[in-house]
Parts: C-alpha cells; structure tokens; sequence
C-alpha cells in the first residue's frame, strides 16, 4: 500500500507552492485530499494576478461565474427578478464553497471583475445592475468568510459614483483582519465597523484625499500590534490629524511609508519611532524639510531607506548616514551628488542592496564604494548619456566588486555602449571570479526601448546564461518600480 502524507504536511508543502500556480492547478488531479488542499490556497486570492486585457477578461469570467454558483438561492433569484443572468460553470451543485476559501478581498478587483465581464453580455446591463451583482457577492462574502486576512477597499470616482453604489455589511471575519488598505473618504460607519471588532491589524495602508473622520482616527487608535505603516496624500490631502493616533504605535512600527505629490505633509514626528526598521519617503515635490529635523535622529534599528525622487538637501542625507548608515542593509536614493555617495562608501559599510545615480565622470565613485562596502549583493545603475557608461561599469564591478556580490541592474538611459567583445570579457573575468551565478538585468525605459540591439551581443549573452555564469532578465522601468516596492 502507497504511503500517504497527512494532510498537515501535504497543506505544509502546498504552502510553497502558491507561487507556482500551474503545479498548484496540476494538484487539484491527484486524489481528493490533494484537491481539498490546494483548492483552498489557489482561492485564498484569485485577484492576485497581472493584468492583460485578453488572459484576465477569462480570469475574470470564470471567477465570477464560480462566484454566482456560490450565492445562496435567494441571491440567485433575486439577480434574476432584476434581469441579471450570468451562467454559472455547471447545472450541477459545486465541489465546494469557494467563497469560503478567500483569504484577502479587493473591492475594487471585484468591482473591475463585473465591470469587465458584463459590459460584454449581449444584453444591456446597467450602472444600478452593476451594484446589484458586487453587493450580492460582497454580503456572500461577508457571511462566508470565517478569517478574512486582507482587505483593499478605496473610494475611487469612476467605479463608485459611475458604476457602483456600495454598501458594505457587517463582516464577523474582519475580526482576524491583519492587513487593511483603504481611503479615507469611506464612509464613517465603515471604519467604526472595523474598529469594534477589529484590534490586531499589523499592516495600513491609507490613501488620503479627504478630511479624517473621528472613526478613522479610532480605527487607528485601537490597534494592539500595528508594525507597517503607508500613508499617501493627494489632491491636498494630508494626515496631519491623524498624527496622534500613529504616535500612539510609534514602539510597535517597525515599517513607514510615506507618498505625497507635494511636501506639506509633516513627517517629523516619526523622531520618536525608536523600533523602526524600514523607512521610504516618496515625494514627487518640494524639498522635504521635515528632514531637517531628522538627520540628526538616530534610529538605531534602521535597516532600509529609500527616498526615489524628490530628495532632502544631500548635505541633510549625509548627516543623517553618518548618524544612521552603520546598520543600514538598503539604500535607494535617486540623487545624484557625488559627495552623497562618496558618504555611502564612509558611512554605510554593512549595505547589502544600492542604487544611487552617478554623473559619467564619477566611475572612481563606484569603485570606492564597492571597495568599501564589502557586503554588497546588488546594485542598480544608471548607464547612458549624461552617467555612467556601460563598459566602465563592467569593467569596475568585475574587478572591485566584493565576494557576495551576485546581482547587477543596469538601467539602460540610451542604448548600450559595449560590444560583444566587451560583454564576454566581462562574463569570462566572472567566471573566473566567483562561483556565484551573476542576475544580470536590464532596465529599460517605459514604452521607449533602449538596451542592447545587437544580435552577436544577445547571442553572448544567451551563450553565458545556458552556461549557467549569469542569469539574465530584462524588465520595463515600470516592473522595476513595482518589483522594488514589493520587495520594500
């Protein structure tokens, strides 16, 4: 007789597997203990997929068909008494609940999903129709999901004020809510909801275009182990009175995120956040002043900071990696001051991840950072008109980079200067180096290739990649941007 795994060690495996989605699928076919397992991780979050127009209107019609199944009868009539007909996969009664299984919910997926699907019935289905289906399934959920995880829930205009009026139910399973990202515009009795039954959310994201209401602020207040922390501000909005309600977490928050179109949102009184660990300010105006302040702080677990765009004054930056830089694994900065990254070489010899910009003359910048920092496993650059150029890139991280290091990412402005020649040159010294397989990636700008057009450069470095000396991927900036902000 074949042996066979508990469940508990079979649900264990399948667990490292939920990236995998197609060996997940090929799961479901082995027995039926096989199946219950990875059903249940394959509808924990159907959404979390990439968009494209042809693969996701499928996705999106076979989810809300399996959806519609899963409404209770009087569900069912009562799209149909309105006209709504949506087919379901089969006449027959479902395996199992897979409204049950979701783990995190978008409203806005679910939203997009119906939009998508519907538009495309051969009958006319209208903005009030539309309600109607997303209501429906959003109170199957809420009577369904036993231990809701994550919840993304945004006020957006075109989808609530032109095709859909939502109205949120009393959701029991929010009580496990660990992860919650949301406007500030929802309506009050939605975080008051929220904040009776739920007080171990680890993770807000909040999106603020609007005045703060009290129940936000007690939503906030009444979390007992809050660690991650992103507030945006647009359009003039501001967290500014939400304040004191995050100072209240600033023992427990090791994570802050800070977006903002201008500068006017006050962060300093982040000062007092002793446990903090990863920091990111994403300002796309204004000069950050608040910093001023802060560079003299010293945040003595502080492993990750990332400033993208608008950047303090590098005089502010350098005081403050003086004060910071020791314990710092990651530093992302999209300044390029040469005195700035001359300071990373002094001040942060334990960095394990950069990206910085140099100017073309600056090579020798390069070279004492990867001389001094002796820890590094990756860095980005900028290679092109007005930086660096490739082939001294190349050439100085074949020759000075550290033992570790194991991943380059060149951000190609124009296109490539270096020759086939100069690429294998670069491969053979790294063979020769280190037994580490190099990631070799290109950035190319969005919507506007520029990279390697030569056919013998490709070839050597598909030559090398089948070698097994590097591992090569090209991305768009924008994949870049959203890859780092995973990872962050």
């Amino acid at each position: 007789m074949a042996c066979q795994l508990p469940a508990d060690c079979l649900n264990e495996i399948f667990e490292y597997l939920e990236i995998d989605k197609f060996t997940l699928h090929s799961c479901l076919l082995v027995n039926r203990l096989w199946c219950e397992i990875s059903v249940r991780i394959l509808w924990r979050n159907p959404f979390d997929f990439k968009f494209d127009r042809k693969r996701s209107f499928k996705i999106y019609s076979s989810i809300l068909s399996t959806l519609i199944a899963c409404l209770p009868d009087e569900s069912k009539n009562f799209l149909y008494n309105n006209g709504i007909f949506i087919l379901t996969p089969t006449s027959k009664p479902l395996l199992f609940n897979y409204a049950s299984f979701f783990k995190a919910l978008s409203i806005y997926r679910i939203n997009t999903m119906i939009v998508n699907v519907l538009k495309n019935r051969p009958y006319s289905i209208s903005v009030d129709k539309n309600s109607l289906v997303a209501n429906e399934i959003i109170k199957m959920f809420a009577n369904q999901i036993s231990s809701l995880k994550k919840l993304t829930y945004y006020h957006s205009y075109f989808y609530y004020k032109r095709h859909f009026n939502i109205s949120f139910p009393h959701f029991p399973g929010a009580r496990d809510l660990s992860e919650l990202c949301c406007g500030s515009d929802l309506p009050s009795d939605f975080f008051y909801q929220l904040s009776q039954i739920c007080h171990n959310l680890q993770s807000i994201s909040i999106d603020f275009r609007s005045s703060v209401t009290d129940e936000l602020k007690g939503l906030i207040s009444s979390q007992n182990n809050l660690k991650d922390l992103n507030l945006s501000a647009f359009d003039d909005g501001s967290w500014t009175d939400i304040i004191p309600a995050i100072t209240k977490h600033s023992h427990t928050i090791t994570k802050l995120k800070f977006h903002s179109d201008d500068d006017i949102s006050s962060f300093s009184f982040i000062s007092s956040f002793s446990n903090l660990q990863e920091l990111l300010f994403s300002f796309l105006g204004g000069v950050l002043e608040d910093f001023i302040k802060l560079q003299y702080v010293n945040f003595l677990k502080l492993q990750v900071l990332k400033i993208p765009y608008e950047c303090p004054k590098p005089e502010y930056v350098m005081k403050f990696l003086e004060n910071n830089g020791k314990n710092l694994k990651k530093f992302y900065t999209g300044e390029n001051n040469k005195d700035l990254s001359l300071s990373i070489a002094k001040f942060c010899p334990n960095l394990k991840s950069l990206f910085v910009i140099f100017n073309d003359d600056e090579i020798d910048v390069l070279k004492t950072i990867l001389i001094n920092c002796q820890y590094l496993e990756s860095i980005k650059i900028w290679c092109g008109t007005d930086y660096l150029s490739e082939k001294e890139v190349l050439e100085t991280v074949a020759k000075y980079s550290p033992n570790n290091f194991c991943e380059l990412k060149i951000h190609h402005i124009t296109n490539s200067d270096v020759s086939p020649d100069d690429l294998e040159s670069f491969f053979i010294c790294w063979e020769r180096r280190t037994l580490k397989k190099l990631s070799f990636t290109i950035i190319v700008e969005y919507q506007l290739y520029c990279g390697y057009n030569n056919l013998e450069t490709l070839e050597v470095i598909k030559k090398y990649e089948n070698l097994g000396t590097i591992k090569y991927v090209t991305k768009s900036e924008e994949e870049e941007s959203e890859e780092e902000e995973e990872k962050f």
